[in-house]
């Protein structure tokens, strides 16, 4: 999926080369002047998490028992998609660089697979537990956009920052729960196309999880022995964000 959405932007890009060997009259030519500007992105994303699993562990499958050596390796299995909305605002800080402030919210999910190494089923494979990881994101984006010179009606950019987040969503018993607070450094590209009202800018973002986001305090609220057995697997994890976005200044 990742390899796809590459090859549609390079080809993209490169058709924008091959469109802008001659001069044109120029779209919006002062937009880019303003000291300050604001707009509205909408996009597509697609959400990972990088699990570090504790590896084998003295567990009490049931009250009644005496604890045993489990091993349960827990990995999201897919990314998955979602969809992103928010305003953006622009401050111009010089010819080639801006600061770029982008509340957004992300509506998405994570799919996680729990395999039972000990516990095997008829066809002698670990048996596997999932869990639908539903996530809704409050973002506040703070990016350094670097631009190139504006040639005709489009410009290119590389943009870096950091992306405070909260995460809005989990239920008391999922297995798994992830920190309310994370915090992203992000790094993408983009290019401006100077319409004749508007600046639409389509943009590839990359973004990972600094700290650790999982949630060990959820693992002593669990009430399930079972689901507490798969929860303690897991000693730290790492969001991923894939996001393409469409801005309109």
């Amino acid at each position: 999926m990742i390899r796809r959405i590459l090859s549609v932007i390079i080809l993209a890009m490169v058709a924008v080369g091959a469109m802008c060997q001659e001069r044109k009259v120029q779209n919006k030519p002062y937009i880019d002047l303003r000291p300050l500007h604001f707009g509205i992105h909408v996009g597509l994303h697609l959400q990972d998490i990088e699990m570090k699993n504790f590896g084998p562990q003295m567990v009490q499958m049931a009250e009644d028992e005496d604890p045993i050596e489990q091993t349960v390796l827990c990995d999201a299995d897919t990314w998955n998609p979602g969809f992103s909305v928010g305003v953006v605002a622009d401050m111009r800080l010089s010819q080639h660089f801006s600061l770029r402030l982008s509340p957004t919210m992300h509506f998405g999910s994570k799919h996680l697979v729990f395999r039972h190494l000990q516990g095997l089923n008829d066809a002698g494979m670990p048996r596997e537990t999932t869990q639908d990881m539903k996530n809704t994101y409050i973002a506040m984006p703070i990016d350094l956009k670097f631009s190139a010179e504006r040639f005709n009606n489009y410009r290119p950019y590389i943009t870096a920052g950091i992306n405070p987040m909260i995460n809005l969503s989990g239920k008391d018993q999922d297995i798994i729960h992830l920190k309310r607070f994370d915090t992203m450094f992000e790094v993408g590209f983009g290019c401006d196309y100077y319409l004749p009202f508007f600046k639409l800018i389509p943009e590839l973002k990359f973004c990972f999880s600094i700290p650790n986001v999982f949630d060990r305090k959820h693992v002593d609220e669990l009430t399930d022995i079972t689901k507490k057995t798969f929860a303690q697997s897991v000693d730290a994890s790492y969001s991923k964000m894939v996001v393409l976005t469409f801005y309109f200044e």
